[in-house]
């Protein structure tokens, strides 16, 4: 297989996806007698990302491996029709993410004490539903609270490659009802025309910080 069929080949399998191939995945799409392996992969989605420059199309790498999705400029087009529309959360449910994401393991009381109100079990709920979180573990004090984590499916969902890729704290009060992102595809068989998680959804922890433990708040 040739370099131009071998790009043909993963850009159709990305945008068909519904999520991101991981390497192991775009691999399996070829024959071993095709002789492809990760180094002509690799090329292969380098070539892709160059042939997307200045359209508003791009090929992202997350956590979960690559996938293509919307530009921003796009995105604000897409979210006027219904299929597209992100979702909004909830400031407290925002809060609480961004207290597990930058101080995890956490424990709910440990969340509490940080955003200065009592934690409603829905949220906490909500996110595991969403598997943005998980239990990774006990505190090793009475009672053995749960500690909280994020998954690699928070990573993916806000254009994350890895936890050290969070924006810097600064200012997260400003999130109130802030509107996140659906991870490209949700589902449907060609992703590339959803909202961009790289660009908006990690634009949820542009200047986070933690939240101030007198600061009122409520679920």
């Amino acid at each position: 297989m040739n370099a131009a069929a071998t790009r043909n080949l993963l850009e159709a399998a990305l945008l068909g996806a519904g999520g991101p191939l991981g390497m192991p995945q775009l691999l399996a799409l070829f024959d071993p007698l095709e002789d492809i392996g990760e180094d002509q992969v690799r090329q292969a989605l380098g070539e892709l990302e160059r042939d997307y420059a200045g359209r508003e199309i791009r090929l992202a790498e997350v956590a979960g491996g690559w996938r293509v999705q919307a530009g921003s400029a796009a995105a604000e087009r897409l979210a006027r029709l219904e299929k597209f529309r992100p979702p909004k959360f909830s400031r407290a449910l925002l809060e609480t993410l961004a207290a597990i994401a930058y101080r995890q393991p956490i424990t709910r009381a440990e969340i509490e004490e940080l955003r200065g109100v009592r934690l409603s079990g829905q949220i906490i709920r909500a996110l595991m539903e969403r598997n943005w979180i998980e239990v990774v573990g006990r505190r090793e004090t009475p009672g053995r609270p749960a500690l909280y984590g994020t998954t690699r499916d928070f990573l993916d969902y806000f254009g994350l490659k890895r936890l050290d890729d969070l924006p810097s704290p600064g200012e997260f009060a400003s999130l109130e009802d802030a509107p996140a992102t659906e991870p490209p595809g949700g589902g449907q068989s060609v992703p590339v025309g959803t909202v961009a998680g790289a660009e908006q959804g990690a634009d949820l922890f542009n200047g986070a910080q933690e939240p101030a433990k007198t600061r009122p708040a409520s679920d």
